[in-house]
């Protein structure tokens, strides 16, 4: 039965985000199963359809890594390395198995090391593709068909397209559910903060879909009643990053008096952005969103003309931008990742060219770590609410 969402949604974001996973605890103690998997590269709906609640693994940036680096080289991704060190104590001790996909190499380059020290009853490594093209869409259809044998038969159990159909739908409406809740965003005196809206999908990861979707609608309700979240004329600021599954930066931001409001991020509006199509065999219909999340770690192709290749791969980016009126775009980059380190300059300079202050921090997954660029965060809020110059890169 879903959460009644009492006795406000604010309040049960609050507590399923400072207690991530207390809900899949309770949900555990009356019979409930649960698969956990990293990234957004992992079709919910095929672990959904198949019995299971898809739990997120996540990290702790309030907490130093110990356990992990143990058994992982420390130039491993600092966030993987958290995912992994929480996962090793025990936080997420209500998983029976793991689905990992090949999103980027320290992922998979760790698999085994996830595989043999955690050793769950199930765990399945995704393959995913890392181009768009047709053959890609075949090929990925063709893993999505692997994984959903895998955990058929780990779950003693047939699944139809039918009930992958019947998912699709509730997460689809999930994601329309998000973005009407960055909808309040949008105004002249946006109505809910960017650090609340990082809370509130952090809360969703842990949640069933059918608990997720009133949560987030509450939100937006409550969102839309009370009072602006900033004043008009506050800098309007966009974060895009790989996974932001803290409120952190959001909270710096807002604290040094600008305004998060829109992102492109996970969780965020690179994963909510788009639905899942319907097709006549839903696997294609998975296989086609999955793909076109627009991560660093897919290649989209050239065709040899810069501007042209720029805009397919930031376009979304420029185009959330416009859409919100930001000001300024702050790029957050974990130490180690290769994909979005190496993108950067691109990225800052199509950001340029468009009429956008750009900030590049670079940080190690820990609170520790973003609160001692507090004072980058502030002089970036200063350049963007008291100069009119557009197209500033700082360093």
């Amino acid at each position: 039965m879903a959460n009644t969402c009492t006795p406000s949604g604010l309040a049960l974001v609050e507590r399923y985000y400072s207690d991530y996973g207390s809900r899949a605890r309770e949900l555990k103690e009356q019979g409930r199963r649960f698969i956990g998997y990293l990234c957004a590269y992992v079709p919910l709906e095929i672990i959904s359809a198949a019995g299971f609640i898809p739990f997120r693994v996540k990290g702790n940036v309030h907490e130093p890594i110990s356990a992990a680096d143990a058994q992982m080289e420390t130039i491993v991704c600092p966030m993987v390395r958290s995912y992994f060190d929480q996962t090793l104590k025990g936080a997420w001790d209500f998983i029976e198995g793991l689905v990992l996909p090949h999103s980027c190499d320290s992922m998979c380059i760790t698999r085994d090391i996830w595989r043999t020290s955690l050793n769950l009853p199930y765990f399945h490594l995704l393959n995913v593709p890392h181009t768009i093209s047709d053959n890609s869409r075949e090929f990925f259809v063709d893993c999505l068909r692997t994984f959903r044998t895998s955990i058929e038969r780990y779950a003693g159990r047939t699944i139809s397209n039918e009930a992958i159909a019947a998912e699709i739908e509730k997460y689809n409406a999930l994601r329309k559910a998000v973005r009407h809740l960055y909808g309040l965003r949008r105004g002249d005196e946006p109505r809910i903060s960017g650090s609340a809206t990082v809370r509130t999908l952090v809360a969703a990861m842990s949640l069933p879909v059918d608990e997720a979707i009133p949560m987030v609608e509450s939100i937006t309700i409550e969102g839309s009643k009370q009072g602006p979240a900033f004043r008009k004329g506050t800098p309007r600021v966009m974060i895009v990053s790989s996974e932001q599954d803290d409120d952190g930066l959001a909270s710096i931001v807002e604290q040094c008096g600008g305004a998060v409001v829109s992102d492109f991020t996970c969780p965020g509006l690179r994963e909510y952005g788009q639905d899942v199509e319907t097709c006549a065999d839903p696997l294609v219909g998975l296989a086609g969103r999955y793909l076109n999340l627009n991560c660093a770690r897919t290649y989209r192709g050239g065709t040899g003309k810069q501007a042209d290749d720029l805009e397919e791969r930031f376009g979304v980016i420029g185009r959330l931008a416009a859409d919100f009126r930001v000001r300024g775009v702050i790029i957050r980059v974990h130490r180690y990742c290769d994909p979005y380190g190496l993108e950067v300059p691109a990225l800052r300079s199509y950001l340029a060219n468009h009429g956008l202050a750009v900030l590049y921090i670079e940080d190690d997954y820990s609170i520790m770590d973003i609160g001692r660029l507090r004072t980058r965060i502030q002089a970036f809020i200063e350049v963007i609410s008291g100069s009119p110059e557009t197209g500033v890169n700082i360093a």
